[in-house]
């Protein structure tokens, strides 16, 4: 590995341990005081690391507990409480297991003492990985709404509040069962702007009623969503005892990222705005600044949307990104482009996305591939393991949107 690559995926390393969801929940507890048993329950992709955060400050204070996760995110340390079950869940589609999660900590929090207080740990892939539907939706239905939306080209406000619309305990619904306990809501953030009522699908958060935009979904869908009923406004005092922070975002993970540039002596441009829309067109727009701009790197956060074919290819919207990317650096030396999802993962597999560079489309092209189709085809991921451009951290304990990062090198 050159140089340069190298030092790309360090200042990725960088900003993703500053959001790691262990250490965060461990500095965020530090400032907490917490007088009776507690009942935790954690929900996310990060839910396991945000669990170990809890269980390093409070130890045997913990009592009882559910950690709800995507399958392979779940240590074995973590198994040797036994005061907590642990449950693995489908993602990004809800499965058996997330029915089942629903189940559990609904029966958890009717059984907690009166005064026993509660900890909930909330991280991005809870929207999937815990449910409990209303009446008259099943889980073939929710199979059927999930798949239509990761499909749909919506971004992540507009897929919450269907999301929301279909649950029993989404939307702020969930506060109906803490019965006035005294609840410590920690989240990480993996959505624009960091609404709160946006991350998890707001398990614990008042509902905007104004994002369900019926227009934008098929008929079939609005007959289920017709089966809700409405959730808690804001005020509600259900929500009256819930205590909120949330301490990981994706601007700390671009700091982060971006201080770890400036220590290696690269010129460093941090930007604000969110990457966001067409991870194809995105791809192409920052390839094109990157060429544009004075050499340094440069570190961005986002999230971008695809919307899928019949019968999508490999790979997820960072590596469509990242393979954008690619066709506008084709030929260029010295230059380098990395699109990753924070939590490790890229769409249905297990890379994080892709580190491309000016001879990205030579290599894959060589191999028999074809740039435009295998964008068109949603296959990008076929194109960048033949090119040997895909970055595998595997699971990272946090979830903050994705990073891309930029280097341009000097006299080339």
């Amino acid at each position: 590995m050159d140089d340069h690559r190298s030092d790309v995926l360090d200042v990725l390393s960088a900003g993703l341990t500053a959001v790691d969801g262990q250490r965060c929940v461990i500095r965020a507890l530090s400032r907490k005081a917490f007088k009776y048993d507690i009942y935790l329950i954690a929900i996310g992709k990060a839910a396991a690391a945000m669990t170990n955060g809890a269980l390093a400050c409070l130890g045997r204070q913990i009592t009882n507990g559910l950690v709800v996760t995507k399958p392979g995110h779940v240590g074995g340390a973590l198994r040797r409480f036994e005061q907590l079950t642990v449950i693995e869940a489908g993602h990004p589609v809800p499965d058996g297991n997330s029915l089942r999660a629903g189940e559990v900590m609904l029966r958890l929090l009717d059984h907690a003492p009166r005064n026993a207080e509660l900890l909930f740990l909330v991280s991005g892939g809870a929207s999937s990985l815990i449910e409990m539907p209303w009446n008259g939706v099943s889980l073939d239905d929710l199979v059927r709404v999930n798949k239509w939306l990761l499909s749909s080209g919506l971004d992540i406000r507009h897929m919450n509040a269907v999301r929301k619309g279909l649950s029993r305990i989404k939307g702020g619904r969930l506060a109906s069962w803490l019965k006035g306990r005294s609840t410590t809501l920690l989240l990480i953030s993996d959505v624009p702007g960091d609404r709160i009522s946006d991350i998890g699908s707001g398990l614990l958060v008042p509902a905007a009623t104004s994002d369900l935009d019926l227009d934008s979904v098929p008929g079939w869908l609005q007959k289920l969503l017709a089966r809700g009923k409405p959730a808690p406004r804001p005020g509600d005092r259900a929500f009256a005892s819930i205590g909120i922070e949330v301490i990981a975002t994706n601007q700390d993970a671009r700091r982060a990222a971006a201080a770890r540039a400036v220590s290696k002596g690269y010129n460093t441009f941090e930007h604000a705005a969110l990457v966001q829309g067409s991870a194809v067109e995105s791809g192409r727009s920052l390839a094109k600044r990157l060429l544009a701009s004075a050499p340094g790197m440069h570190v961005w956060g986002g999230e971008t949307t695809v919307c899928l074919p019949a019968s999508p290819g490999r790979g997820g919207r960072n590596q469509s990104l990242a393979l954008a990317a690619a066709s506008e650096l084709a030929g260029v030396n010295n230059v380098y482009f990395l699109s990753v999802g924070s939590d490790g993962s890229d769409g249905p597999s297990d890379k994080a996305g892709a580190l491309v560079d000016g001879g990205t489309i030579s290599r894959g092209e060589q191999a028999g591939f074809s740039t435009d189709k295998s964008l068109r085809d949603a296959d990008a991921g076929s194109f960048l393991d033949a090119s040997g451009d895909l970055v595998t951290t595997g699971p990272t304990g946090t979830n903050v949107m994705d990073l891309m990062l930029g280097l341009k090198g000097r006299g080339k």
